[in-house]
Formats: structure tokens, sequence, C-alpha cells
């Protein structure tokens, strides 16, 4: 679509009110409504956004450990642009039109700090090779009938989940629950979020939905918006939703996998009819990349403290540096098949990931990969995933993998030195958050015994 078909559209809808949206670090949208007369001035030429987005958690507390912003900067506007090939209406909403914006610098470059603005760069450099990439991303998420005054006001203990006992891939609680599961399939794609598939998974009130996959900016704008659109819907039902990586330490983690390939106009350049394996030379390369740079782009993949209650062994989720063909406990899971679904999924992502940094990462490792001519030096495994620690192990938590990255020279080329440092900093600053509570486990733990 283009800028002048969306204003068209825009114009035809009749609408007096816009939803604008950008992202932050943390992946959650931050926006504001605008009049139409207001929103047919900022079109072409941007708007003023208040750069405190980037300058603190997802709490809303002020980070002081960043450059980019903060007190010493006076949280001044910072300069954001409608990508007018993005709109929507909000079937949920009074079909209210929706855009989303992205950060540039003064000389109108993508702002080094803002998530969207780095995977355009990362897929500037994928068409720069000759690759156009497409991606999905696919979500578990657990649900709970609960009230949001209620739950904070019990301080989010106990909720009570959608449905009982475990139940994947259950028609029955599908069909039970049949008003809130078809609207989120029938809204969604409404929306411009069009979904393969949506069932439950194994857990109380847990649902899985697959994301149809697109060209990866268009696939991260439908992943950042459908985290978005479930929790909008869900509120409709008397339901709170959680994308949080690990909500129950005896329960499944929930992920955010990210599939990916590599086209050159109609060729999947992933699939090799001829290999044995049907994997191709420039995929292998492309696993390479992710395996050896893992290590030091795993914030942008478990990016909370919670995102390694996940990373555990034996929980369906990757802790080693794995990879195999049609295997759910490697890091990497190649599934060949076919020219038009060939691809990899990068099973490390967490459902509490940043799409555009998830989607960034993984394309950045899998490019440096083929530009540096890496060979899959790394044996498939074959089984127990977990149980194959000889290429090493993931970090095991959020200081741990932010040390890495901050001190990487390979996430520094991938991704600029200004975007390491900042995000980096705003993950010590979540270490450190959480480092100073005394949580229940300290409480039972020490509080007569001791």
């Amino acid at each position: 679509m283009t800028a002048k078909e969306a204003l068209e559209k825009l114009k035809e809808s009749g609408a007096n009110r816009v939803k604008l949206a950008v992202t932050d670090i943390d992946g959650i949208l931050r926006g504001k409504i605008v009049s139409i007369e207001k929103f047919q001035g900022i079109a072409e030429g941007g708007f003023g956004f208040c750069d405190v987005v980037f300058g603190w958690d997802s709490g809303d507390v002020a980070y002081d450990n960043v450059k980019y912003t903060g007190w010493h900067t006076g949280y001044p506007d910072a300069q954001a642009v409608v990508d007018m090939k993005t709109l929507r209406f909000i079937p949920w909403d009074d079909n209210t039109p929706f855009f989303l914006a992205d950060f540039v610098g003064v000389k109108g470059e993508g702002l080094e700090v803002c998530p969207r603005s780095l995977l355009k760069k990362v897929i500037a450099q994928a068409n720069k090779q000759g690759f156009s990439p497409f991606f999905s991303q696919e979500f578990e998420w657990f649900n709970f009938l609960e009230d949001a005054d209620d739950l904070h006001s019990r301080g989010f203990t106990k909720p009570q989940p959608l449905t009982p006992g475990m139940f994947g891939y259950s028609i029955l609680r599908s069909s039970q629950n049949s008003d809130y599961f078809n609207d989120l399939f029938d809204l969604l794609k409404d929306f411009g979020v069009p979904l393969e598939g949506l069932h439950t998974e194994t857990g109380p009130g847990v649902y899985e939905a697959a994301i149809t996959y697109s060209d990866a900016l268009e696939a991260a704008d439908r992943a950042v918006l459908f985290k978005s659109g479930v929790k909008e819907i869900a509120h409709r039902h008397g339901i709170i939703p959680s994308f949080m990586a690990k909500f129950n330490e005896t329960l499944p983690g929930c992920s955010g996998h990210v599939h990916q390939s590599l086209w050159d106009g109609n060729k999947n350049v992933f699939y090799d009819e001829k290999a044995k394996t049907r994997i191709s030379k420039t995929m292998e390369s492309y696993m390479a990349g992710q395996l050896l740079c893992l290590p030091y782009i795993l914030p942008m993949l478990a990016p909370t403290i919670n995102s390694y209650k996940r990373l555990v062994v034996g929980a369906w989720a990757p802790t080693t540096l794995t990879w195999a063909i049609d295997n759910r406990t490697t890091a990497l899971r190649a599934l060949p098949s076919n020219s038009k679904s060939t691809r990899l999924e990068t099973r490390v992502v967490g459902s509490d990931s940043n799409p555009y940094l998830a989607m960034a990462a993984c394309l950045a490792a899998g490019l440096y990969g083929i530009r540096k001519g890496l060979k899959l030096e790394t044996a498939m495994t074959i089984g127990n995933g977990y149980a194959d620690l000889k290429n090493g192990s993931l970090p095991g938590n959020l200081f741990q993998a932010a040390e890495n990255m901050a001190n990487s020279d390979i996430a520094k080329e991938l991704f600029g030195e200004a975007f390491v440092e900042h995000f980096t900093q705003t993950r010590f600053w979540e270490w450190r958050q959480f480092n100073k509570v005394v949580t229940d486990w300290e409480l039972k733990r020490y509080f007569e015994v001791i």
C-alpha cells in the first residue's frame, strides 16, 4: 500500500480520529489518538514523541544508566515518522484507523535505539546480500479469568486459569470458550494479522497461535500487533492473557519461536533438492551463524529475568547450542520439506520477546554466517538435545547474557555500538531491579528457619 492509497482509504473511512503507536525497547506499544486534522498534518512530515519511551522500563521507571536520554537530557521529543503502509482498522474498536511509526535521527536515518528501525537496517543488509527474508512468529500464552483491579490488589497471586487441566490440542476446551477463541481468529484477521492456526497448548488455559508468514518487517509488525490485539480482545471477554515466558515453575513455559527463510526472487535459497538433507549450503551457513552468535545475542531473544526460568532442561525450551532436523529439543529446528516451505525455526525465542529485536537478531546472525562463509561444523543432534553438551550451553541468566552481549565485538558489528550499549544497559537495569527485591521464595526459605 502506498502513502497515497493509505490516505485515500483513510478518507473513505470517514474516521474522525487515528490511533498511532511506536514500540519501546521491551516491545510494548506506546501511542496516542489524534484527530484526523492533526494526522493530516503529520502524515508526511512526522511528529514529535517524547523520547522517554527509550528512557524507562516496562513499569515506566526511569533508567539511571543509559546515555541516549534521561534527566541529563530533559527527555525531549524524538522525531517519529508514520509508516503509511501499516494502515489497519481496529475491528473491535469502532474500526478506528491505526498506524505504526518509526523513530528517526536528525538526518532522517533510523534511530539507533529504535527496535523497528534496527530490523529495517538488518533487512536492508539482507537485500544487499541478494536475499528477501520471509519470517513468521508463533506464540504460546496463558489466559486467566481475571479482572485487572482484583489481580493487582492480590499481588498477581493465584490467578484463575481460563480452563483447568492440561488439554493440549483440545477441541473440547476450544469449543467451551468458542466466543473468545473465534474472536481471536476472526478479529485478528480483520486487523491484518492473519493466523495460520490457533489451538490449545498443554497447560491450564494455554493457547498457541501461528501467524501467517510474510516479509520480515510485516512479520514483526504482525507479531507486535498480535500480542497487543490479543490483550484488547481478551479484555472484552473478561480474560487477562499473559505472555510471560514462565508463569509457574510447575508448568511449561511460553515460547515465541521465529520461523525464517531467505528467498532470491521466487527461489527459496534454503532448499536444495539434490542435498541428502534437502538443506542448502546457504541454509547451513545461516544456521552456523546463529549457533556462533546465540551466546552474544541471547538478550534479544530472552530479554527478561523471567525468560531464563523457561530455558531449563526438559521443559520444551532449548538450553544447548544444537541443531537438528525436526527435533523440538534443540535450539535450531531445521524443517526441510520442499521448495515452498523449507525454513528454520529458532526455538530459543520466548513469548516475552520484542519481535523486532528477536527477528533482527535471528536474521543478522544468520546473514553473518553467510557473509563469513561459515561451515556448519556442529554435528546434527540425534535424540535428546538437552544431553548434547559438546558445543556448550546458553547463558543461564539475564546478567550473564547481557555481559556476553555488551562485551561482544560480533554483537557490535551486527547491530552497532550505540544499540548494543543502550540495550545491554537496559538489561543490566532489569537485573538490578530484580536483585533488590525480597521474593516469596526467600521468605518461605529463610524467614523462620535461619
